[in-house]
C-alpha cells in the first residue's frame, strides 16, 4: 500500500476533530446549576435488604437493595420510629411488658433447672485423685452450672430492683386503675381551671399532649410534653399544673402488685371557657 500524502492526513485529522466537536453540548451554566438545585441527589440509609429489586429504583440511591417498607406508597420509605416520648405508649408498651414477663418466667425456669442439676450431681470426693478424667469433667460441669446460676440470679436481682411501670392509655386502661385515674384527672383539671395559664394578663389557649409519671406514693416523678401546643409558655404552665396537682394518693394493693409507677398519656385542652379538659390518649 502506498503511503498517505500530507494533504490526506490533514483532511483525516480535520474530519475527526469536527466529529468530536459535534458531540459536545454547550449549555447555559446558570441553567445547568438550576437542574442540580431542583433535582438534588438523595441517598437513603437502610438497615435491611431484600432479594427483590425495587420497582422504582431510580428514585433514590441506597447502600443496598430494598423493595417496599416505611411509607413507600406515598414516597420514599421513612423511619417507622415514633416520637421518643410516645415510643412505649399503647399496645407497644403492653406487648413489651408481656415479653418482659415471659423472659422473667423463662429465667425462673432455667434457675430451677440448674438447681436441680446441681443437686443431682454427687458431691466432690476429696479422696478421689484429681487426675481422674471423670472427676475433672464433673468438676468442670459443676463450675459451669454455678457460673450460669450466678449470672441468672444477678439478672433477676437487677430486674427486680427496677421500678415496674404501667402505661395508662385508652387501649391499656384497666379497672384496677380506673378510680385512681379519675381522681388524678379531676385534680389536674381543677388545678388548671383555678390557675388558668396566662402571660401579662393574656389568657393562653391551646392543646398539647402530656406524659405524666406518678410514683406508687402518689408523687409526680416526671412530666414531659409529647406534642407541643405551639406555645412554649403554655407548655411550661401545663407541666407546672400537672406537677403541682400531686400528690394523688398511694397506690392500692391491687395497683402495687402490678406496678411501682404509672405513666399517664393525656391530652390537655385549655378552652375558651377558661377551663382545662383532659382526655386519655395513646398519641
Amino acid at each position: 500500500m502506498r503511503s498517505f500524502s500530507t494533504l490526506q492526513i490533514a483532511l483525516g485529522v480535520s474530519v475527526a476533530v469536527h466529529a468530536a466537536l459535534l458531540t459536545v453540548r454547550f449549555v447555559d451554566p446558570e441553567g445547568f446549576n438550576r437542574v442540580f438545585q431542583d433535582t438534588p441527589l438523595e441517598v437513603i440509609l437502610v438497615n435491611t435488604r431484600t432479594s427483590e429489586k425495587a420497582d422504582k429504583a431510580a428514585r433514590a440511591i441506597a447502600q443496598t437493595s430494598l423493595a417496599g417498607g416505611g411509607e413507600a406508597a406515598r414516597g420514599h420509605a421513612t423511619s417507622p420510629l415514633p416520637p421518643s416520648a410516645l415510643t412505649e405508649i399503647g399496645d407497644a408498651a403492653e406487648d413489651a411488658q408481656k415479653k418482659i414477663e415471659a423472659m422473667q418466667e423463662q429465667q425462673m425456669m432455667m434457675l430451677a433447672q440448674i438447681k436441680r442439676m446441681l443437686a443431682a450431681m454427687p458431691p466432690p470426693d476429696p479422696k478421689q485423685p484429681t487426675s481422674d478424667p471423670a472427676a475433672q469433667a464433673r468438676e468442670n460441669k459443676r463450675k459451669q452450672l454455678l457460673k450460669m446460676l450466678a449470672e441468672i440470679e444477678r439478672r433477676i436481682n437487677e430486674e427486680n430492683a427496677r421500678p415496674k411501670k404501667r402505661y395508662i392509655s385508652p387501649s391499656t386502661r384497666e379497672e384496677v386503675y380506673a378510680v385512681y385515674y379519675d381522681t388524678l384527672r379531676r385534680k389536674i383539671e381543677d388545678r388548671g381551671t383555678r390557675n388558668f395559664p396566662e402571660v401579662a394578663g393574656r389568657k393562653l389557649y391551646g392543646e398539647l399532649t402530656m406524659v405524666v409519671t406518678v410514683n406508687f406514693d402518689g408523687k409526680v416523678l416526671d412530666t414531659e410534653v409529647a406534642q407541643t401546643s405551639g406555645s412554649l409558655a403554655l407548655d411550661r404552665r401545663a407541666m407546672t399544673i400537672a406537677r403541682s396537682s400531686g400528690p394523688f394518693g398511694r397506690f392500692s394493693d391491687a395497683m402495687r402488685r402490678k406496678a411501682d409507677q404509672i405513666v399517664v398519656v393525656s391530652r390537655f385542652k385549655f378552652t375558651r371557657d377558661e377551663t382545662l379538659e383532659t382526655k386519655l390518649t395513646d398519641r
